[in-house]
Order: structure tokens, then sequence, then C-alpha cells
């Protein structure tokens, strides 16, 4: 089992913060892994959307379709995905410190299955240092628009 949070505060009221991140084309933005998204369920976000994605992550292609499980806007977002090597809910959650100011917080748990499962003692590690790093990104973009 591969359980990882991280968490951000970024300069920037919770709306812009949550709506940027909550924008699945965003995604290859500020993931450094994504590359690619197919939305594979008409738009909005919504409850039930599906959304492919398409990253890089130990070396590997991964393909893999989240659907939105859980969705208040400028709350929380949980979205899972079932199928590939890596079974995995994705959970954003924010949070106003202070006027203008958001803590994002981003965990993934999931059990690596297959090829996967060979690198479960370092996955946590990887997972937090990538998640570091996208979350710093998200930061970057949202304080210098």
């Amino acid at each position: 089992m591969v359980d990882v949070v991280t968490d951000i505060v970024i300069n920037q009221p919770i709306e812009v913060v949550s709506d940027y991140a909550t924008e699945p084309d965003h995604a290859p933005k500020w993931y450094v892994n994504i590359h690619a998204v197919e939305w594979k369920t008409p738009k909005p976000l919504a409850i039930g959307s599906r959304i492919a994605f398409k990253a890089n992550f130990l070396g590997r292609e991964l393909a893999y379709v989240y659907e939105i499980v859980e969705y208040e806007p400028q709350r929380k977002l949980v979205m899972k995905t079932a199928t590939g090597p890596f079974p995995m809910e994705t959970t954003y959650t924010w949070q106003e410190e202070d006027l203008g100011r958001t803590r994002m917080i981003l965990r993934n748990k999931g059990i690596p299955t297959g090829f996967s499962k060979l690198f479960t003692p370092f996955m946590s590690t990887m997972m937090k240092k990538a998640n570091n790093k996208d979350l710093q990104k998200i930061k970057r973009i949202l304080e210098t628009k």
C-alpha cells in the first residue's frame, strides 16, 4: 500500500487555486509526469466524469482513466482509477489559510500490482518527490498570474 500526502501554501484565493487544479486540461502544465489528457465524458467536470491521462513514471509510459467520485468545489476533489498497473485514488483538498492564501493538499493512495509491485518499497518516496515538484509548479504558475 502506498499513501502519500503533500501540501503547499499558495498565495492566491481558494477559488483561483481550486478552479485551476480541478481543470483536467491544466494537468500537463503543472504535473511533471503527465503529458496528455483526454476527456472520456462531456465537460464540465462533475461526479462521474472520466478523464484519460498519459504519464511517464519510473521510466515507463502509463495510461489510465480517472473517474471523479467526489467533488465539492473549492473544498475537495476525489478521483479514482481501478485500471492499469497501479490502481490509485487521488484527493485534492483546499483550505483557506488567511485572506488570499490557500493550502492545497494532494494525497495519492493505492496498491501497486504487476510490474509496479516490484517498486513498492521506493514508490512512496518517489511519489512524494514528484508530488512536491507538482505542487511547487502549480504554486509558481498561480503566483505569477
